[in-house]
């Protein structure tokens, strides 16, 4: 181990939550197939995430859609409707890590 070499930190993500009062992180690692996509759904609590592997397609309603390569980092807000995230490739499976952020218990997606 080299301890000549400094930590590396790069900001990600700064996600603004409001007031919210947070008990409880769940994190889920998630593994899409090629092509896969959720529907329109959203979620009760925010949502964080990080693209480990592949590429990923993501757009709230409202907004254009954008196209997250591995490394990148998200945020849904609580209540908000989320019109397509999924793996954009049609040959690769995509994997994120989502953290959501829950108040008591609370589900943590709801499909529309």
């Amino acid at each position: 181990m080299n301890q000549d070499q400094p930590v590396t930190r790069t900001p990600l993500l700064t996600a603004d939550l409001g007031s919210r009062e947070i008990t409880t992180v769940e994190i889920h690692s998630i593994r899409m197939a090629p092509g896969q996509m959720a529907g329109l759904h959203l979620h009760p609590c925010p949502v964080t995430g990080y693209i480990v592997s592949g590429t990923a397609v993501y757009q709230l309603e409202s907004e254009e859609p954008r196209i997250l390569q591995a490394g990148s980092a998200f945020y849904e807000p609580a209540d908000t409707r989320v019109a397509q995230f999924g793996n954009h490739s049609q040959s690769e499976p995509m994997e994120f890590v989502a953290f959501y952020l829950v108040n008591g218990r609370q589900e943590l997606i709801r499909m529309l």
